[in-house]
């Protein structure tokens, strides 16, 4: 019987039990979009290319399995480079199937010829091109465990037209093996006791975690460790939640202190990068230890002030610590988080303080305080912007694992949307909040079209305050984007729209947009903030204080 590479497509990401996909129409991949469909697939189609990628990544950090994202040829396969891009900064399995021009017209002016696998190589851990129709189904399935062996990361596949045309018998199929789980290395035994001899002798020991610790299903193995161990932790924003951020071991507002002054820090599962001052003074002590568990021993090796690298799956590290940590329980941290809870408790109030501010224009600390208060604590919350961003990482807590995206290590703006429906389509039985900068917003803000079109109700918040960034003076060149009503944009495209110019009436908006939500349509709540209201950010250098 015969059977054409688009089908194969299709037949084989049915096999390794995809059931949602994000694309834009285009040849040459229209049949294999079709063979998906027609196979009871979900094909999410976008506005734009890019964030079909971002909806992608969004729906392979809630569900832990890679997201699929295919475009047609030429400018479409590169219009998801940017969401490519930034997955592999922000280390998600994305797989991106594009199609491209026939092979047997390479090098003669075919419609979009490109050399679109030289292109996204630099945006990805692994790109390659199917030559023939038969091994569609064993390079898919290699796409998706190099998407998420080791340090997880986007992979790309280029599909000629003329090998997804080609039709070919069944028997010639070459079909893989099924995946199995993913490779779980422990650690070496003497290490672990070495780094419980380190803990032990330690007097104040920092925990702190990435998103590593979501790929690797270890949430809760770490809440174990926080809950043996008794020791403060602090995450990066792509891997809050992973233990409930109001533990009695988080003390939020003392977070400079801690890594001040600490010790000893145990790194799971993440990069020592600027979020983290690189792990080095005046961020960190300078005789500070570092224990790093990781599963590239390449971040370890890239960072050279490690005292112990461990290279490992953090789960399985973190449950041999665990065994090996009888004498690690009780009160042997007290005194050092005693003097973490005193500073929370002096500088908690003065922070609570500031988010009740009535002051005109709305200042973006109340709208914080507003969606904080508002948000169950299972929401997912995704934030994208500058001030926005800011002002959300400092005031909303989250409290379970895999439910807060953001721009993450990339710096990226136009993600919050595009994150907010693959999140929504990834676990449609929980509240998705987006908090974005309406100079962001307007990067992908067509998506809302895509939330009407494909039953997608996640709630959108606007922090308008008329531009990119904040400026006092108003002196940086581009920076005036004017009010916007995407209120009125929203209700265009068939959302529910609310403005709002009071604080007082920031909340009510939100409970008439999740009124709107539980009814199965998407809303919008265009929020006026003051233009002048700067947040502190992270500084970019390894001087960070």
């Amino acid at each position: 019987m015969a059977v054409t590479g688009a089908e194969l497509v299709g037949q084989a990401l049915k096999r390794l039990g995809v059931d949602t996909f994000f694309y834009i129409m285009g040849a040459p991949m229209l049949q294999a979009e079709k063979a998906c469909l027609d196979l009871g697939l979900r094909g999410i189609d976008v506005r734009h290319e890019q964030a079909a990628a971002m909806m992608a990544h969004a729906y392979a950090r809630l569900r832990n399995v890679p997201g699929v994202c295919m475009a047609c040829s030429g400018p479409g396969v590169l219009n998801l480079g940017t969401g490519l891009g930034n997955a592999l900064v922000d280390c998600a399995p994305v797989v991106a199937l594009g199609g491209s021009s026939p092979v047997k017209e390479y090098g003669i002016g075919a419609f979009q010829e490109f050399d679109q696998l030289a292109a996204m190589k630099p945006l990805t851990k692994w790109a390659e091109r199917v030559y023939e129709t038969r091994r569609i189904p064993e390079f898919i399935a290699t796409a998706f465990r190099l998407a998420t062996a080791g340090k997880p990361g986007p992979v790309y596949l280029d599909l000629p037209g003329d090998v997804l045309f080609a039709s070919i018998d069944e028997a010639d199929v070459v079909w893989p093996a099924p995946l199995g789980e993913r490779p779980r290395p422990a650690a070496d035994p003497v290490q672990i006791a070495k780094a419980i001899a380190m803990l032990e002798a330690a007097e104040r020991p920092v925990v702190i975690s990435g998103s590593g610790i979501l790929w690797s299903d270890a949430p809760a193995a770490m809440t174990d460790w926080i809950e043996h161990t008794s020791m403060p932790f602090y995450t990066t924003p792509q891997g809050r939640g992973v233990v409930p951020e109001d533990h009695r071991c988080a003390s939020p507002n003392a977070r400079s202190a801690a890594l001040r002054e600490a010790d000893l820090v145990l790194v799971l599962g993440t990069r020592l990068n600027y979020v983290f001052g690189h792990g080095k003074p005046p961020r960190f002590a300078k005789d500070t230890k570092l224990i790093r568990i990781d599963i590239d021993p390449g971040e370890i090796a890239s960072t050279p002030q490690v005292t112990l690298g461990i290279c490992a799956d953090v789960r399985v590290a973190l449950g041999q610590l665990l065994a090996a940590a009888g004498g690690l329980g009780g009160d042997r941290y007290a005194a050092w988080m005693q003097r973490l809870a005193s500073i929370e408790a002096e500088k908690g109030p003065a922070a609570e303080a500031a988010l009740a501010t009535d002051q005109m224009p709305i200042h973006p600390l109340r709208l914080c305080k507003e969606v904080r208060d508002f948000l169950p604590r299972d929401a997912i919350l995704c934030v994208d912007g500058q001030e926005i961003l800011n002002y959300g990482r400092q005031t909303i807590p989250t409290h379970t694992p895999g439910h807060r995206l953001n721009s993450g290590p990339f710096g990226i703006m136009g993600v919050g949307l595009p994150f907010g429906l693959g999140a929504k389509a990834a676990k449609p039985d929980k509240m998705v909040l987006v908090l974005h900068g309406d100079g962001s917003f307007g990067l992908n803000g067509m998506e809302l079209d895509t939330a009407v079109r494909h039953g997608l109700p996640v709630i959108t918040v606007i922090s308008l305050n008329g531009g990119w960034t904040a400026d006092p003076k108003r002196e940086k060149p581009g920076r005036e984007l004017g009010y916007t009503r995407f209120d009125e944009m929203a209700k265009a495209l068939g959302c529910h729209g609310e403005y709002v110019e009071r604080p007082e009436d920031i909340r009510p908006a939100l409970d008439r947009a999740a009124q709107a939500v539980a009814k199965g349509q998407p809303a919008l709540v265009n929020v006026v903030t003051d233009w002048q209201a700067r947040a502190q950010t992270v500084r970019f250098s390894a001087s960070s204080t």
